[in-house]
């Protein structure tokens, strides 16, 4: 398969050199008082848009409704990224593409930030508890990780664009403040919480997050787990816990089918709702203005249910 991957990526590149050419006597379409500023998913893109306010431009690759662990780069997307001046990635296994794109690329002059490097890792966890093999590449699902993530790319946008620093401070300072208060609102639940643990009938991307409040957890996947069915013994675990422990609600994904967790409530009685991790919205959720702070306040309500 990444023989394959690296002939496409060989064409893609190739087809990405001769829209460049074709284009060059056409006028440049990047704003020539904004950087450019182009993001692999849509939390980067997200936090990046609240920095950068007006005096970007801020591009996301991963459409809106698209699943994340199958995007694969466009021309255009290429091309995207060749002419911006900040490049941000998330690293990992969903990104593998990327490096091979940063090594096919003609300009030295992008900013590339890969955000895995910025937080401590943690290693996925297997729904038996024990550790996996891999780094768990959901760090932006920790608001207290987002708060550094933020910090990051404020200071090489900062770096890239200093005429407009005390903009960008200002601006940075109050989304943290945005992120603190969420934070503050998550810890006010867990604190005043009749239970510990939550069950997840779907992959579980939220490591990070539990992490930071100490909650523990029930899965039927891991976070990048490529598995969609359940075995028998993944549903009756579930179900039992569910049972034994009258555990409330069961969460599912977004942009998931659900299915694992119907089955959990069919049998039990439980509460389905769903858990965002934010790694990508739907269409409409994009275009009615959702974001990272909107979507983890309906997850705080979520919560709060979950663990009453």
């Amino acid at each position: 398969m990444k023989k394959i991957f690296s002939l496409l990526l060989v064409s893609l590149l190739m087809l990405s050199s001769l829209l460049s050419g074709c284009s060059s006597s056409e006028p440049s379409s990047k704003s020539s008082d904004k950087i450019s500023i182009v993001t692999s998913i849509f939390p980067y893109y997200d936090f990046a848009r609240n920095i950068a306010g007006d005096k970007a431009d801020v591009k996301l690759l991963l459409s809106p409704g698209n699943e994340p662990h199958h995007y694969e780069p466009s021309p255009s997307d290429i091309v995207a990224i060749e002419e911006c001046d900040i490049f941000i990635y998330n690293g990992g296994e969903s990104d593998e593409w990327v490096e091979n794109v940063l090594d096919s690329l003609e300009s030295k002059n992008i900013t590339v930030l890969k955000m895995t490097d910025y937080v401590s890792l943690l290693n996925e966890k297997n729904p038996d508890h024990t550790d996996g093999d891999e780094a768990d590449e959901h760090i932006w699902t920790s608001i207290r990780n987002a708060e550094q993530l933020v910090s990051a790319i404020s200071q090489k946008i900062v770096e890239k664009d200093s005429k407009n620093r005390t903009y960008y401070e200002s601006n940075t300072t109050q989304y943290s403040d945005k992120l603190k208060a969420l934070d503050e609102k998550f810890t006010e639940v867990v604190n005043n919480k009749k239970r510990d643990t939550v069950v997840f009938g779907d992959r579980f991307p939220f490591l990070y997050f539990m992490t930071d409040y100490g909650i523990n957890y029930e899965c039927a996947f891991p976070g990048c787990s490529s598995e969609t069915e359940p075995s028998l013994d993944v549903v009756t675990r579930l179900v039992d816990y569910v049972r034994d422990n009258n555990i409330p609600v069961v969460f599912h994904l977004e942009m998931s089918n659900g299915k694992i967790a119907q089955l959990i409530a069919d049998d039990t009685g439980a509460k389905i709702l769903q858990f965002s991790s934010c790694h990508n919205i739907t269409k409409d959720e994009f275009n009615n203005g959702e974001d990272y702070i909107s979507i983890m306040e309906q997850n705080c309500s979520a919560l709060k249910e979950a663990l009453s």
